[in-house]
C-alpha cells in the first residue's frame, strides 16, 4: 500500500482553517458558553463527543453516560471493528470516522469530548476540542511529547475549560488516606519512593515487522497514523500493541506510571524532576549478542528522578521507576507471605520513622508492618470523590456542567500535564540511552548511556546532553498540526 499524500488533506486544511478561526471566538459558540458560567444544557445532561470509542474508549463513554448526566451523542473512530459495541451501545449517536470532520460539522452541538486514542494522537485531538471551548477529558497519559503536555496545561487555562485525564485511580481514597498518614507524621519524613509494574504485557524491545500486510477494509490506516510518520501496515499492530512503539506508545510508563506515580506526586506535592539516569534491559539480537531496537520501547527499565524540595518535603526526593517485571527489595516490616503492593504493580515510600504501601490507582493503603493500619486512625483531612475511581467520570461531568473553575476534578490538566511531562522526562532518558554516535573505522559509541541527565523545566531542555532534546518535541507528519 503507497501513501496517498492527498488523503484527508483537504479536510486537514478545512479543520485547521476552521479551528484557527475559532481560537480566535468567532466560531459557533457551545450552548455552555452561551449561557454564561453554570449553565446547563435544556436536557440538563452533558452533550458528549467520544474520540476512540473501542477498548477503553468504550467503557470511558459507558461511564459518562451511567453518571445519569450525560448524553452520548457523537461517535468517531478510525476502526469500525472497534467502534461497533459503542454504536450498538448508542444507536442515536452519530457516527465519523475522521474526529475533524466530526468537530466541523457538529461543533455547536457538542459540549464536550472525550479522547481515547493511542497516545500519538491526544495533543491534536484534545487541543482541537480546547480550542472550540469543549472541555475535554484525556486517556492517559495526556500525551505522547513533553512539548505537547505543557501545550495542553497552558491550553486548558487559555481557553476555560473543564479537563481530566483518565487516571482513574486519583479519584480513589487510597492517594488521599495516604496523604493523611504522611500529613500526619506517621512515617517521619520521605527521602525515596519506589513504583513498580509487571507490564508490559505487550510486544517490547522487538525489531519493525518487515513484511507489510493488507490493510483491514474497516480501518482507515492514514487517519490511524495521524500525526506519526508514515509506515505500511504491519498485522497485530492495532488495537493494542502500539503500546511498544516510541511512533505510537510511550511503553509501561505511559501505560502504567499515571496510576502509580500519582500517588507519591500527590503526597509529596513534586513538580518536575531536576534530573533523570536510568538502566534498560536488552535483548538477544542473535545468539551470541545483546543488544537494543530503538524503534521500539526496551523490554524492561530502571529509572531514577531526582525531585526539588516541595512544600511538604525537607529536601530532595528520589523516585525510583521500574518496569518489566523489576521489584524493588521487599521491606523487612512485610511478612514473608504478604503481598507486596499488589503482586505486580506498588507503590513503596521510606520514611524516616516508618514505610507505607499501596497497589495499583493507590488500592490497598498499608502501613508497614501491615498490622498498623487497623489500629491507626487519623482525622479526615482531604475530601473524598463520591464512587471514587468509578466517581471519575461523573465527577467531569458535572464540573463540565457547572462550567469552568466552578467545580474541582482529581486530575485537571494542571495536575495531570505536570505528571505527565514527568513520565515522559523519565521515557526522555531511555530514549537517549540508545542514541548512537558512528566515529570513525565503523566504531560506534552511546554517549547518553550511563550518564545522569540534567532537566531544565522551564526552558524543557536536558542541559548537558543536547541528542536527547530530539525526544522533546516530535515532527508532526505533513498535515498535521497542535
Amino acid at each position: 500500500m503507497k501513501e496517498n499524500k492527498n488523503s484527508h488533506s483537504g479536510h486537514r486544511r478545512d479543520f485547521i482553517k476552521k479551528a484557527s478561526i475559532a481560537s480566535l471566538g468567532i466560531s459557533i459558540v457551545p450552548r455552555h458558553v452561551l449561557g454564561g458560567v453554570g449553565f446547563t444544557a435544556p436536557s440538563d445532561k452533558l452533550v458528549v463527543a467520544g474520540i476512540g470509542v473501542g477498548g477503553k474508549g468504550e467503557s470511558d463513554i459507558k461511564s459518562f453516560a451511567d453518571s445519569g448526566k450525560a448524553e452520548i451523542a457523537f461517535l468517531c473512530d478510525v476502526d469500525d471493528r472497534r467502534a461497533a459495541n459503542s454504536r450498538a451501545r448508542f444507536p442515536g449517536a452519530k457516527y465519523y470516522k475522521d474526529y475533524r470532520e466530526m468537530l466541523e460539522k457538529e461543533g455547536d452541538k457538542i459540549d464536550a469530548v472525550s479522547v481515547s486514542s493511542p497516545d500519538h494522537n491526544h495533543a491534536v485531538q484534545a487541543m482541537a476540542a480546547m480550542k472550540m471551548g469543549k472541555h475535554v477529558y484525556v486517556q492517559k497519559p495526556l500525551t505522547h511529547d513533553i512539548y505537547e503536555a505543557r501545550q495542553l496545561t497552558e491550553g486548558a487555562e487559555k481557553y476555560k475549560v473543564v479537563t481530566q485525564m483518565g487516571n482513574q485511580g486519583a479519584s480513589n481514597n487510597g492517594t488521599r488516606l495516604m496523604s493523611e498518614w504522611y500529613d500526619a507524621g506517621l512515617i517521619g519524613e520521605i527521602e525515596e519512593v519506589y513504583c513498580w509494574t509487571d507490564r508490559p504485557v505487550w510486544p517490547q524491545g522487538i525489531p519493525w515487522p518487515q513484511t507489510p500486510d493488507t490493510v483491514p477494509s474497516e480501518l482507515d490506516w492514514d487517519l490511524w497514523l495521524g500525526t506519526a510518520p508514515y509506515k505500511e501496515y504491519v498485522g497485530g499492530l492495532v488495537p493494542f500493541n502500539w503500546r511498544g512503539w516510541w511512533d505510537y506508545g510511550t511503553g509501561a510508563l505511559g501505560d502504567m506510571g499515571c496510576h502509580l506515580v500519582e500517588v507519591p506526586v500527590r503526597v509529596l506535592n513534586l513538580k518536575y524532576p531536576k534530573d533523570v539516569q536510568c538502566s534498560v534491559g536488552s535483548v538477544y539480537v542473535d545468539e551470541f549478542k545483546r543488544g537494543y531496537f530503538p524503534d521500539s520501547c526496551p523490554p524492561s527499565s530502571h529509572v531514577t528522578m531526582t525531585f526539588p524540595k516541595t512544600d511538604k518535603t525537607k529536601g530532595d526526593i528520589k523516585l525510583h521507576w521500574m518496569d518489566g517485571g523489576i521489584q524493588p527489595a521487599r521491606p523487612e516490616e512485610l511478612g514473608p507471605n504478604e503481598v507486596f503492593g499488589d503482586g505486580g504493580n506498588g507503590v513503596l515510600f521510606i520514611g524516616t520513622k516508618g514505610k507505607m504501601m499501596c497497589g495499583t490507582y493507590s488500592e490497598n493503603p498499608q502501613l508497614l508492618p501491615t498490622s498498623k493500619t487497623e489500629r491507626t486512625k487519623v482525622a479526615e483531612k482531604y475530601e473524598r470523590v463520591p464512587g471514587e475511581a468509578n466517581g471519575h467520570y461523573a465527577q467531569w461531568v458535572e464540573a463540565a456542567l457547572a462550567g469552568y473553575g466552578k467545580k474541582e476534578v482529581s486530575s485537571p490538566f494542571s495536575v495531570a500535564g505536570p505528571l505527565t511531562e514527568t513520565l515522559l522526562i523519565a521515557n526522555l532518558a531511555i530514549r537517549g540511552f540508545d542514541v548512537r554516535k558512528e566515529l570513525e573505522g565503523g566504531r560506534v559509541e552511546y554517549p547518553g548511556r550511563y550518564i545522569e541527565m540534567l532537566w531544565d523545566a522551564e526552558k524543557m531542555r536536558v542541559t548537558n546532553f543536547e541528542e536527547a532534546n530530539q525526544f522533546v518535541k516530535r515532527n508532526y507528519r505533513e498535515g498535521w498540526k497542535l
